[in-house]
């Protein structure tokens, strides 16, 4: 995908359409089209022949380039768990690993990089309904496999407003719910962790169309990433004008919020409660 993203401005600066872009690498129009959506594997000889086509001389810039599609055709860790995650979401997965700054609105239910086990479990026997406990666990290992991306070396940094409701919500017994609870207060404690709680009390907010993740790169040259979940599918926005958009809301949210002290002390009085 963003290989994908970087040929289609490539391609778009120069005025060229896919329908040209096609006949220089000897495919269709709907073919370049896959591509800039990263929905299909890259040839090192098509790429190449696009970005001489697209005038990109520099030798620097071409490496670069190639490097990225070659990665691109490597299949991450998370493909041995693709007969149990929809087909959707491989994609985030390998996205959410790349990334350097992870910004979060999670409504339904706590997100799944902030998911204790237990809760983990609750959430995905919730989703699906009737799977059998071995693909259930499968699920929950991936997700707990992806926590790590919090703790690693070169972590990421997250930025994530829960609304009030996501914890209000209960998965799980009363224990799996105060672990939940806990665990949160802990992991918010994290230098690279930045977590808020949008409270019932605020009223309406600018979180209205419901969970979205923006997900941002170290390549200065590599475009912000709004990943939305549906039920059925997911959608992949990386147009700046709608990028703005949501990075509009998230910092509403994020003023209109309490501090990620006060986010605690909102915590800890729900698991006194609890």
């Amino acid at each position: 995908m963003l290989l994908g993203s970087q040929l289609r401005r490539l391609r778009e600066a120069r005025g060229i359409t896919r329908e040209a872009a096609g006949y220089s690498i000897r495919a269709s129009e709907s073919k370049i089209s896959r591509m800039e959506l990263g929905r299909v594997s890259f040839k090192t000889r098509d790429v190449e022949d696009l970005l001489t086509l697209y005038g990109i001389t520099d030798e620097a810039e071409r490496i670069s380039l190639l490097s990225l599609a070659k990665e691109a055709n490597v299949a991450g860790w998370w493909h041995s768990y693709s007969d149990v995650l929809p087909s959707w979401f491989p994609t985030y997965v390998g996205l959410e690993g790349a990334a350097s700054l992870i910004r979060a609105y999670e409504v339904q239910f706590v997100h799944g990089l902030l998911q204790t086990e237990a809760y983990a479990r609750a959430v995905v026997r919730r989703g699906m309904k009737g799977a059998s406990e071995a693909d259930v666990e499968r699920r929950v290992a991936l997700r707990l496999e992806r926590q790590k991306y919090l703790v690693n070396e070169n972590a990421p940094d997250f930025h994530i407003v829960l609304d009030e409701a996501a914890l209000r919500r209960p998965y799980g017994d009363r224990e799996v719910m105060r672990d939940q609870l806990q665990h949160l207060i802990d992991v918010s404690e994290h230098p690279n962790v930045r977590l808020q709680i949008m409270p019932f009390g605020f009223g309406g907010h600018s979180g209205e169309s419901g969970a979205f993740t923006i997900l941002s790169f170290p390549e200065s040259d590599l475009s912000d990433v709004v990943y939305l979940e549906q039920l059925t599918s997911a959608l992949y926005l990386d147009k700046a004008e709608d990028v703005a958009q949501y990075e509009k809301a998230l910092k509403e949210l994020q003023q209109d919020s309490p501090g990620p002290d006060e986010s605690r002390d909102l915590l800890r009085g729900l698991l006194q409660l609890s």
